[in-house]
C-alpha cells in the first residue's frame, strides 16, 4: 500500500487549504484512515480519523469545527479540508491508514505553514 499526500503550502492565518491523500496498492480490508501532524520539536499527533465501513469521523479538540476529513472510496482518496488556519497548525501533515487491524502505513508528509 502506498500513500501520497498533496496540497500543502504556505498560507496566511485565516486561510483554507485542502490536503489530499491518494492510496494505491492492495486496499482490501482497510480499517481506519486518518491525518496526523508533527510540528518542529514536537511529537506526532492525531488530527482526524475516518472509519472505513461507516465513515465515522473523529477530530482532535484543537481542530474541531475547522477541519473536515472525508474520503472517496471510488477514487481511493482521502482529504482534509482545513479552514480558518492558525499559526499553530503549522506542521508536516501525514496520511495514515490501518489495514487488517494491525498494519500501519504512512505517507511521506506534506508541509503546511501558516503565517500570522
Amino acid at each position: 500500500v502506498q500513500l501520497v499526500e498533496s496540497g500543502g503550502g504556505l498560507v496566511q492565518a485565516g486561510s483554507s487549504l485542502r490536503l489530499s491523500c491518494a492510496v494505491s496498492g492492495n486496499t482490501f480490508n482497510i480499517h481506519t484512515m486518518g491525518w496526523y501532524r508533527q510540528a518542529p520539536g514536537k511529537s506526532r499527533e492525531l488530527v482526524a480519523t475516518i472509519t472505513s465501513g461507516s465513515d465515522i469521523t473523529d477530530y482532535a479538540d484543537s481542530v474541531k469545527g475547522r477541519f473536515t476529513i472525508s474520503r472517496d472510496k471510488a477514487k481511493n482518496t482521502m482529504s482534509l479540508q482545513m479552514n480558518n488556519l492558525k499559526p499553530e497548525d503549522t506542521a508536516v501533515y501525514y496520511c495514515h491508514l490501518v489495514k487488517n487491524d494491525y498494519l500501519h502505513y504512512w505517507g511521506q508528509g506534506t508541509q503546511v505553514t501558516v503565517s500570522s
